[in-house]
């Protein structure tokens, strides 16, 4: 009997000693077999440990499912996994992977789109990031029914694709960033903000426009809500605005701009062109900023009608055209006099 005892006692330890190498082999050293740099494993919604393991296990991320999933009951995971794109670049641990799961530590990209620009150029930054497509991101940008409940006019999203930096899986499609990037601008435009458009007699539309002429003329935050005034002041009195990039998005549209405004090019039949048409162009020209949304909706209470460029991004503003004629003379036509 104590013989017996004794073997029994020994096929024990046997058996923890051999579990305990099993579980050193499999959940206590780092593991890696696929062969590329890197790895990217999908966890689609819905899935149980067994089938997120055997996932992990085909992509060479974990010894096999078995592990995993006493990795889970170990760490108490079982109900913290989280759907999604994961990266690998690493041997890991079949635990360390259980806590980037818990954790949903998803592989996501950033992609940055700045103050100022049109659809089409979005629609390059876009391309340029590997995410898809520029045509796809024109497409997707023609959907005005997303923000026709704020501007039943507005025919496309030009104007309302908030600029700002985006994380974003590497599955997502355009449609998507879109409907992102226009959630972005509805809370820019707070209702304290439509509010103040409304008091000033523009409608949200009126008030996105200018705020995308004061974003292309400017890029001072001192300036912005000076270049609004003066603007304001010029609607109010039947002026003309006489916007130059006006007249670059009326020459992109026609697909005659080169970089360059020609004095003929001030000429082109065209509502955006506010050279020769009185107001505020149809639509924005460009996505703007939330500060000169606001510069917009509030802009500051100035005399001028006249500002022109120091060539250094900043402008000098003026009241009268005698005075603005010289200040042209001063910062513009001798600094262009070889």
């Amino acid at each position: 009997m104590k013989r017996l005892i004794a073997w029994a006692l020994l096929l024990i330890l046997l058996l923890v000693a051999a579990g305990g190498v099993w579980a050193y082999m499999n959940l206590g050293r780092p593991y890696k077999a696929y062969q590329s740099t890197e790895q990217f494993v999908e966890i689609p919604v819905g899935r149980g440990p067994a089938s997120i393991g055997k996932t992990l296990a085909d992509a060479g991320v974990v010894s096999s499912s078995e592990a995993f999933r006493l990795a889970v009951w170990l760490r108490g995971s079982g109900r913290r996994l989280q759907a999604g794109e994961y990266r690998f670049d690493r041997p890991m641990t079949a635990a360390d992977v259980v806590d980037k799961l818990a954790k949903g530590e998803v592989h996501v990209r950033a992609v940055t789109f700045r103050e100022g620009l049109t659809v089409r150029e979005m629609a390059a930054v876009f391309e340029s990031s590997g995410f898809g497509s520029a045509a796809d991101f024109i497409a997707a940008s023609r959907n005005a029914s997303l923000i026709n409940e704020l501007d039943p006019k507005a025919r496309d999203l030009e104007g309302y694709l908030f600029p700002d930096t985006y994380t974003l899986p590497r599955s997502a499609t355009a449609v998507q960033l879109i409907e992102r990037m226009v959630n972005r601008f509805q809370k820019a435009a707070t209702p304290e903000l439509r509010q103040a458009a409304t008091a000033r007699g523009l409608s949200l539309r009126e008030l996105v426009t200018l705020a995308s002429l004061v974003e292309k003329e400017t890029a001072k935050p001192e300036e912005r809500a000076v270049v609004s005034g003066v603007y304001t002041n010029r609607l109010r009195i039947g002026m003309g605005l006489q916007c130059d990039p006006t007249v670059i998005y009326a020459l992109m549209l026609a697909g005659r701009y080169d970089g360059n405004i020609r004095k003929g090019d001030l000429q082109i039949d065209s509502p955006y062109n506010t050279y020769r048409y009185a107001g505020l162009p149809p639509g924005p020209i460009a996505a703007p900023g939330e500060a000169s949304l606001h510069a917009a909706a509030n802009p500051a209470d100035v005399p001028y009608l006249y500002f022109v460029s120091r060539n250094d991004g900043s402008h000098v503003f003026s009241t009268t055209l005698d005075e603005h004629n010289r200040n042209v003379n001063e910062f513009q036509r001798r600094r262009s006099r070889p």
